[in-house]
């Protein structure tokens, strides 16, 4: 009689097999893991293409939002500027018609015979002009009223975009309306606007309301009924003309420097000669002395009448080295 025999697997055996099915079970994971990876890879290519596709569009519209508002124009020259100044409606009569106030002692447009002329060229809002009136309005002042100079005052109004309720505009226009009502008392407002404690800081600008402005204006003498008209903004259009007409003008571009080829704020012309005023920290002067010399005055001379500056009415400034 045949007996059945069967061999009983070993401990070794099942520690195979049990390996085995971890092993197993292990790779089918990975491969599961594997293909949730790619799929999600193809869907987050999906994603990517979609997004894409959108961002692209929404460029191409708004490149052709841009373009349609942004269009290139023909810059304007220097005569299609001049002549939109000359037309626009509300400009002050006594005015030239490259838009100064030529200031002297027989009064608005009334140039002294014989004396120089300076130029100044000016916007309320720049640093520069401020501390430039600070240390030359008291001897500007001076020279005027001696019939030493013709002072021409440029008014400017570019530098609104450093404000947030058109500053340099409404301060612009109140001179530019002063300069033709009221001249005698507009150098006295041209000071207070410049003062250190009034000017505006353009990197950090703070709203300045017009009762503000107003004060500066009687302060100067001006009557609170004249600064008020004053206020109401009426050469605007005509500051805006100029604005885009000055700089375009190459006689003011600087000569040197960084801005050389542009114009900018504040620029000094003396005698239809540009006059470089970086040159005054090379001579070692300040705004009073270098004018004085540039004028071919002495300190002792300014404020006397029948005393005129060594230039006349054409020469050049003489140099301050």
């Amino acid at each position: 009689m045949a007996t059945d025999k069967r061999s009983t697997p070993s401990k070794t055996d099942k520690s195979a097999r049990a390996r085995s099915q971890r092993q197993a079970r292990l790779e089918a994971t990975r491969k599961a893991q594997e293909e949730q990876a790619a799929r999600e890879r193809r869907q987050q290519t999906l994603i990517g293409v979609i997004a894409t596709l959108i961002v692209v569009a929404l460029l191409a519209v708004i490149g052709l939002v841009y373009w349609n508002t942004h269009k290139p124009v023909k810059h304007e020259s220097v005569q299609e500027a001049y002549q939109a100044v000359q037309k626009v409606a509300d400009k002050p009569s006594k005015a030239t018609d490259k838009g100064g106030f030529v200031l002297s002692k027989n009064g608005v447009a009334k140039p002294v015979k014989g004396a120089p002329t300076v130029e100044i060229y000016m916007d309320f809002m720049c640093p520069g002009c401020g501390a430039l009136h600070r240390g030359l309005d008291s001897e500007l002042t001076s020279l005027v009223k001696a019939g030493q100079i013709n002072l021409e005052i440029h008014l400017m109004s570019f530098m609104d975009r450093f404000s947030t309720d058109e500053y340099s505009s409404r301060t612009g226009t109140a001179a530019t309306y002063i300069a033709q009502h009221d001249p005698d008392h507009l150098l006295a407002f041209i000071a207070n606007l410049y003062k250190k404690d009034f000017q505006p800081d353009e990197s950090n600008y703070k709203p300045v309301s017009n009762a503000k402005i107003k004060e500066q204006a009687v302060a100067a003498g001006i009557t609170p009924d004249m600064a008020d008209k004053a206020l109401k903004g009426e050469y605007k259009a005509w500051l805006k003309a100029l604005d885009t007409y000055t700089p375009l003008r190459k006689e003011l571009w600087n000569t040197s420097g960084q801005a050389k080829g542009q114009m900018t704020t504040p620029t000094m012309v003396i005698n239809g000669t540009y006059w470089p005023m970086e040159n005054l920290d090379k001579a070692g002067l300040d705004y009073a002395a270098g004018l004085n010399k540039a004028l071919g005055l002495t300190k002792d001379q300014v404020g006397r009448e029948g005393v005129l500056p060594g230039i006349g009415a054409t020469g050049k400034p003489k140099s301050l080295s």
